[in-house]
Parts: C-alpha cells; structure tokens; sequence
C-alpha cells in the first residue's frame, strides 16, 4: 500500500498544503488543498474519497477536483462521511450558491458526486482496502480512519484532542504506522484546547496510551506553517526523554508535502 502525502499542513503558505492524501490511486482520504497537485488523470482516478469532517482545511478542493475532472469520469465520485459532515457539505458548499449540487447534476439519476454516510466504527471494503472510521474528539463531528491492507493498517487520526477510545481501538489492530495531528505548540497549548487539537505535552500523554508491546512509525501531521519548526523541537525533547517501551523512545517524524509512505 503507498500512501502520498499531497497535504499535511494546518493552513497555507508557500510549500505548505492542507489535509489530503492517496491511498494507491483510487483512494483519497481528505481533499485539502494539497489536491491541487495531482494531474487530471489521477484526479480522474479517484473513485473513493474518505472526509473526516467538515473543516474547509478537509475539504477545499472537493468542489474544485469534481469540476476539474467530471466530464473524464463515467461513474459519481463516492464521497463517504458522517451524516452531519454529509449535510455541512450539502447546506454550504453543493447548495447551487457556493458551487453546483453535484449529486443532482446531469441529473439525479447520473450525478458527478454520490454521498454514502457511515458511523464511528463503521468498517466497509473499499477496492481491495479494508477501511475502518476511528473515534475522534473535535470541534464537530469528525473520525479518523484506518486503512488496512496486507502488511498492516495506515492509521490517520484526523483533527482530534484527548481520546481515549482512540488508543482503545487502535491497541486491537495491527497498526503499520500512525499519522497524528499536532496542530499547536506549546506555547499555544490553551489553543489547542479550545479548538480540540492536541500539542506536544498532550500529544506525549495520548501516545502514552499505546499498548508498550507494540512499535510503529509515527508521523505528526497538521502543523501551522508559523509554528512547525516549535511543534517539532518540542516533540522531539519529549521523545528523547520518554520511554516507549523497556529503553525505546518514540519512533516519531516529521511528514512533509510530497513524501510516500509504503506499507
């Protein structure tokens, strides 16, 4: 399984692009700005995009793509989200005022853009992929996902705070990596809190949840571009100091625009 990480910023500035990355080549999980980089044709291959929430750092370039590539497609772009993140989309953004409903256009009967709700711990077949929606604790309603294939689960957190069902889950799987979110530093930290986003003492506490028999990447994802370089040298202290496991630190990274993660 390749994962390319075309967003992973918590805002813009140059090099800087928001939530979104493709699972092989049919899969999007978000559809930040970071969309913008695919070339049509891969735009046109996308067949699944997993939204983790409502926030237009999630979803900017969801209009944008399916305009850009619907007369290239012969079937709708499924869309799979939350009931309430489905509705958010359809008041503010497919409401023939922000942009054309898609799901009614040509027609209802052959829309450029399809919605398939799920729940929290929902679990489907998605090509040949198993996805799983994973608890998250935000600002609205929101998941994280795990994508698993034959060497293991992609796990992404989404926006998320403190959450202990989270790591529950997460204990139970055969994790092959974690993207996590660390959107503020620790100067920000009462920030962080009031918008549900962890820094990197929370994050220290909530990676203290995972089960200490097991190891894995973890990449941090969701900086703000004026802080990532603060975010990073905080973790990496904490890091260097707290054991992961009997003298094992954290296997912690830095994601970037651009990289590819194999599993």
């Amino acid at each position: 399984m390749r994962i390319r990480v075309l967003g992973c910023s918590g805002a813009i500035a140059k090099d800087c692009r928001t939530t979104s990355f493709l699972v092989d080549d049919h899969l999007l999980v978000d559809a930040g700005t970071g969309v913008g980089d695919l070339t049509l044709a891969e735009m046109a291959a996308i067949d699944d995009v997993l939204i983790t929430h409502s926030h237009l750092d999630h979803i900017a370039n969801l209009p944008l793509m399916i305009d850009s590539v619907a007369a290239m497609r012969t079937q709708a772009l499924r869309v799979h989200a939350l009931p309430q993140t489905i509705a958010a989309l359809k008041q503010n953004i497919f409401n023939n005022h922000i942009w054309p409903d898609f799901t009614q256009i040509p027609n209802a009967e052959h829309p450029f853009l399809s919605f398939h709700p799920l729940q929290c711990g929902d679990r489907m077949k998605i090509g040949n992929k198993s996805v799983e929606a994973l608890p998250a604790v935000h600002t609205v309603p929101a998941v994280g996902y795990a994508v698993s294939a034959e060497g293991g689960s992609w796990v992404f957190s989404g926006d998320t705070e403190r959450n202990p069902g989270f790591w529950k889950r997460l204990n139970q799987m055969n994790v092959a990596m974690l993207v996590i979110e660390t959107a503020f530093s620790n100067r920000e930290k009462q920030l962080a809190h009031l918008s549900l986003h962890l820094s990197p003492t929370v994050l220290a506490q909530e990676l203290d949840q995972i089960d200490k028999t097991k190891r894995y990447p973890i990449y941090i994802t969701h900086t703000k571009p004026a802080e990532t370089e603060q975010i990073m040298a905080e973790i990496q202290r904490f890091d260097q100091t707290q054991p992961f496991g009997p003298n094992v630190t954290h296997d912690i990274r830095w994601l970037r625009a651009g990289q590819e993660l194999i599993i």
